[in-house]
């Protein structure tokens, strides 16, 4: 089964890879942005699961598994969540938009919190192992598991904000994408050292100025004036 998991692993994320600048630079709401948007999700979906699958039976069904392929594994298994998670989250928030009040569904917070939780056991892991990049890279996962819950068991900032945290949701998931095309894709095109730290940076410092950009313009101007005033 696993050269089956790699193949659909491969190809899903190659495909979400082209798929995810489509819905990100065309018209929020239109048929272009809502069908291409749809068709990332579902390569995503299939990426977490092959990718769980992936980890799964390299830890429990290979028994010459090295330190380093454990590693490797473990981290596979945080960016499976890390897509799960960030995907659902994006496409929940579009569901209660019109949300108001704390938002307590139990499938909700949970996937959340298992974002959080899986952000702190890698990284536990990585600590007790001594391995500096699966230590330091589920930071991104306490950010926006927290996030997320504090999202729903708050009230909304204002009546946008559903739209700036599904557009937080879908960059986040694309972080995973991008992470693992610069990390294991780029190395063997480029002729690159897989460890260097820079690459599992990259995907972050790309995609964090863009939550900023669609953050700021999403949020109505009133606020952004008073939030301005505040800060003086």
């Amino acid at each position: 089964m696993f050269p089956f998991f790699l193949f659909l692993h491969i190809a899903a994320g190659f495909s979400a890879l082209l798929l995810l600048w489509i819905p990100l630079f065309t018209k929020k709401g239109g048929k272009v942005h809502n069908r291409f948007g749809w068709l990332f999700v579902i390569a995503m979906t299939i990426v977490s699961v092959s990718a769980a699958s992936l980890a799964i039976i390299r830890i429990f069904f290979q028994p010459d598994t090295s330190p380093e392929r454990m590693a490797f594994s473990t981290f596979l298994l945080f960016i499976s969540l890390l897509s799960a998670t960030t995907a659902y989250y994006g496409i929940r928030v579009l569901r209660f938009k019109k949300k108001e009040a704390v938002h307590r569904h139990p499938l909700d917070l949970a996937a959340s919190f298992s974002l959080l939780f899986g952000a702190v056991c890698c990284m536990t892991y990585g600590f007790a192992i001594g391995n500096g990049l699966i230590s330091y890279f589920p930071i991104i996962g306490l950010f926006l598991g927290g996030s997320q819950l504090a999202y729903w068991l708050r009230p909304m900032r204002h009546k946008r904000s559903w739209i700036i945290e599904h557009l937080v949701g879908m960059l986040s998931c694309s972080i995973s994408t991008i992470t693992a095309f610069t990390v294991f894709g780029a190395p063997r095109l480029l002729n690159l050292d897989q460890g260097n730290f820079l690459l599992w940076l990259l995907p972050t410092m790309i995609f964090t100025p863009l939550i900023a950009y669609f953050t700021r313009k999403y949020t109505p101007m009133k606020k952004k004036t008073l939030d301005k005033a505040a800060s003086l």
